[in-house]
């Protein structure tokens, strides 16, 4: 499917950026000044605070007070999908660049997507790469355990696709019907829907942004429990759930197997625990050697977040289940919003 846009001049396509944030005060400086850092400037950029507690409408707009590309909107208790959709809908723009907040863009990132689209007129999509920012060795196993692996696509290697580093027609976001009202999975949910409707896409592995890993255990856990209890509300258990409650179905049989039958099971068991990170790592090697995988503090340190994700996974489950139990329907979690914001 191809949308046809209506700028004449293919060389200067006029785009607009629009961010999605909440409780972003402190990161927010980061975000603007790789905005304000960019060879190729956006026409304009849109930022929608979804109901911050903290102070981050007024720090935007004190941070953009005078540059009048910039436009903060407050969007009430808006998901980031809302957002999004508020966001788009008072661009001015025909092309769209989305990002998030809590990421760095790199200097040439929305350069080297519209690149990608100057170059065919018929693409309507272009996907960037994303890269995690690793600053301490808690960091770096985190990036091992749970952040994609770069694949190969046309132009490269690049994570993705991602809509924290995308750039795409006012009109793909309007035919399918904008973004879902939900607070995690509504970026994949949408990237689902564009696929489906044969957009043609294109891809840029040089157009990337840095995106910032939680800093600790702790926090790893509870938005891994956040992100979980919404994708149940979004109905996607079996993207997800279904195949960590496999392979925990699994390991409790091993584990009874051993308690009460042979203790080779339990061997079995501890083996299958190393393989799965191992191959966690090995996925995530970019070219690294045997040695490097077997660095025993690496490896014990994507075991544990591996398994705290999967603890979170459950919790979240369970909690999003409650919820339901009690029918106390998730306040944020609403019917697909409209593109008309």
């Amino acid at each position: 499917m191809t949308i046809q846009g209506n700028t004449p001049d293919l060389q200067r396509l006029a785009v607009s950026l629009v961010v999605p944030l909440r409780n972003e005060a402190a990161t927010l400086g980061w975000l603007i000044e790789s905005i304000r850092g960019q060879t190729r400037l956006p026409d304009e950029v849109v930022l929608v605070d979804g109901g911050s507690t903290d102070r981050t409408a007024a720090v935007a707009r004190a941070l953009t007070a005078t540059d009048g590309r910039f436009h903060v909107l407050e969007a009430g208790a808006a998901t980031p999908g809302q957002g999004r959709n508020v966001g788009i809908a008072a661009a001015s723009n025909a092309w769209i660049a989305l990002t998030d907040a809590g990421v760095s863009l790199d200097p040439n990132w929305l350069e080297r997507l519209l690149e990608v689209a100057e170059q065919d007129p018929l693409i309507n999509v272009v996907y960037g790469n994303f890269e995690p920012a690793v600053r301490s060795r808690f960091e770096h196993c985190a990036s091992l355990a749970y952040v994609p692996p770069k694949q190969m696509r046309q132009g490269g290697r690049m994570r993705g696709p991602s809509i924290a580093s995308a750039l795409l027609r006012r009109g793909v976001w309007e035919a399918v019907d904008g973004f879902p009202d939900l607070r995690s999975a509504e970026d994949l949910i949408f990237m689902e829907r564009v696929a489906g409707k044969g957009f043609k896409i294109g891809w840029a592995p040089t157009a990337s942004v840095t995106w910032q890993l939680q800093p600790s255990l702790a926090r790893t856990f509870r938005k891994f429990v956040l992100y979980s209890k919404h994708n149940v509300w979004a109905g996607r258990q079996r993207h997800w759930h279904y195949g960590v409650a496999r392979q925990h179905c699994v390991a409790l049989v091993l584990l009874l197997l051993g308690l009460f039958h042979s203790p080779w099971w339990l061997a079995l068991l501890l083996l299958g625990a190393l393989a799965r990170v191992g191959k966690s790592i090995w996925k995530r090697r970019e070219g690294r050697g045997l040695l490097w995988l077997l660095n025993p503090v690496q490896f014990s340190g994507v075991a544990m977040i591996l398994l705290a994700i999967d603890l979170a996974t459950f919790v979240g489950w369970a909690e999003a289940i409650w919820s339901r139990s009690a029918n106390q329907p998730p306040a944020d979690v609403k019917p697909t919003g409209s593109c008309s914001g």
